[in-house]
């Protein structure tokens, strides 16, 4: 028996799930936009006011761990299989292709990873022990002497504020 293809359940052909407070995510996904010329991807920011991860089945700590996607079939695909569909689905497919070569492969998964685990240290919204509970985001060995909630940090939902 040969299965068939799932009929799409989207006009688009990926939808991608973003934190919009991230300085280096908003730039890639603006360049991604400009590029995506006929419409072929949905954008949907997780910091958005009035997001609601668990309306998609997940938790906003699972979507800020790494990028999340969709296919038109609304698969989940993560980390960086999202951006091949990105770029396959505004015209660099040729780049994406390139990406799943052996080596390179692993090379962009791995890169992908300790990226995405630094992600908000280096775009200065480290979380804490303190908003975890909050946040959902681990804090990565996160010293415990000179914690601060992050002024902004939507997902904390905290000002500036010396934790205890």
């Amino acid at each position: 028996m040969t299965s068939r293809p799932l009929p799409p359940v989207s006009p688009y052909r990926v939808e991608v799930f973003y934190d919009g407070d991230c300085p280096l995510c908003r730039r890639e996904i603006a360049l991604i936009r400009r590029m995506d010329r006929r419409g072929r991807i949905r954008f949907t920011d997780i910091a958005a006011e009035g997001f609601s991860a668990a309306r998609y089945g997940k938790t906003h700590g699972e979507l800020m761990e790494e990028i999340h996607g969709r296919d038109a079939q609304g698969r989940w695909i993560t980390g960086v299989e999202v951006f091949r569909q990105l770029y396959g689905a505004v015209g660099l497919g040729p780049l994406a292709w390139l990406s799943r070569a052996p080596g390179v492969s692993q090379v962009l998964d791995w890169g992908y990873r300790v990226f995405a685990k630094q992600r908000l240290r280096l775009t200065g919204r480290r979380c804490d022990a303190a908003c975890d509970s909050a946040c959902g985001v681990a804090p990565d060995g996160a010293d415990e002497g000179s914690k601060t909630r992050l002024s902004g940090h939507r997902s904390c939902k905290a000002d500036a504020v010396p934790s205890d």
